[in-house]
């Protein structure tokens, strides 16, 4: 079955893992500052935020460890890939993501970074880590549900 996305939503990559190893409680949307050669570069589809998470610098959020290669055709303009970026967000949405953070010892995740109408934008999700016993059991699970699938498959030939 075909995932669907929004009209003229264009995925540039996903955080796969993020689900694996946190709970995610909460999405919210944020915009990026970019460079001219960093859009190029995501325009190409060429990102990661696999290893990356988001942290508060005097009360603005930023985006760490995300990776978006160099971009070829920029010469002396090109960046730094691995350089934080500011995440664009409402005062108000700051201070409840810092206040969630610091208080309940909460993480900042990166879910999915996406264009909208050719705006770079990113999904931060608020999370709680996973102990190694939750992630066995969500691991069993998807085992026993693929295995179900396989007994049901055989049963119905």
């Amino acid at each position: 079955m075909k995932k669907r996305t929004s009209p003229g939503q264009k995925i540039i990559c996903l955080n796969r893992k993020a689900s694996f190893n946190y709970y995610l409680l909460e999405l919210i949307e944020a915009g990026i500052v970019l460079k001219g050669s960093e859009v190029k570069s995501l325009r190409d589809g060429k990102a990661s935020i696999a290893d990356s998470y988001a942290i508060d610098k005097n009360g603005e959020i930023f985006l760490v460890n995300s990776h978006i290669p160099l971009y070829r055709q920029s010469s002396y303009n090109n960046h730094n890939p691995r350089e934080d970026r500011k995440l664009l967000l409402n005062k108000k949405e700051i201070n409840k993501l810092i206040g969630r953070v610091r208080q309940e010892g909460l993480t900042l995740v990166p879910t999915k970074m996406y264009f909208v109408k050719g705006k770079a934008k990113i999904n931060i999700a608020v999370a709680k880590g996973k102990k190694l016993f939750d992630k066995r059991l969500v691991k069993k699970k998807r085992d026993w549900q693929r295995e179900k699938a396989k007994i049901f498959n055989r049963k119905n030939r």
